[in-house]
């Protein structure tokens, strides 16, 4: 038995060499397209104007953003990815009141999977990572006293998948949808009550989402 395992390893070595055989080459694109944002609630807040307001939302708007990857072994792409929305930021809740002007930036490093063979015209991806998506500052303007609001960083994640389409090995088109959750707040839920680790406060996590459609370029190098 034990003799046929250095065969066996062999064997699986000769099996994915030529999938290592593929030298690694770099793949820049770039995209622009469409958000749909939602953003968290809140406690009811009663307004000047008479409104109750419980919701933060950014507004859909568009988008674009680049990405760095490196291919390696012709299938698996480790690189990095930049997303932008010039949003609004609104109110919600007895009434829609847009705040000021509000910018979404996305940095996420991420590991993605092209499927089909590395020379194939056609190539669909999925892609996940990690990262941090900013909220700017916004400026605004209340019962004519102008006033500015700062912005935050949190922690994000990315999810998404999409086709590239080769006409030559060195230029592409692309279309991909992606799915950014930031989280935000953690609001309290209740306790929950174990008989080794005792009683303790739980929380309910509340995430902004942006879903981008997007289309765009890739450039192999």
């Amino acid at each position: 038995m034990f003799k046929r395992i250095p065969l066996c390893a062999l064997f699986v070595l000769a099996s994915v060499a030529p999938a290592f055989a593929q030298s690694p080459h770099v793949e820049v694109s770039g995209f622009a397209g469409w958000t749909f944002s939602d953003g968290v609630s809140g406690n009811s807040i009663v307004a000047g104007d008479g409104n109750i307001y419980d919701r933060v939302d950014p507004k859909d708007s568009g988008s674009y953003g680049f990405s760095v990857g490196v291919v390696v072994g012709g299938h698996s792409e480790v690189g990095f990815m930049f997303g932008q929305q010039l949003s609004k930021l609104e109110l919600g809740g007895t009434n829609t009141r847009e705040v000021g002007d509000l910018k979404l930036t996305g940095y996420h490093g991420y590991f993605g999977y092209n499927f089909g063979e590395p020379d194939a015209q056609v190539r669909p991806f999925i892609f996940g990572g990690l990262g941090a998506t900013s909220a700017g500052d916004v400026d605004t303007t209340i019962a004519g006293v102008s006033h500015n609001l700062p912005g935050s960083t949190r922690f994000s994640t990315i999810w998404g998948g999409g086709v590239k389409f080769f006409p030559n090995p060195k230029f592409g088109v692309r279309a991909a949808v992606s799915w950014t959750p930031t989280y935000i707040k953690s609001d309290a839920a209740g306790w929950w009550c174990d008989p080794y680790w005792g009683c303790y406060l739980v929380g309910n996590a509340q995430y902004a989402n942006q879903i981008q459609l997007s289309g765009g370029v890739t450039v192999r190098f």
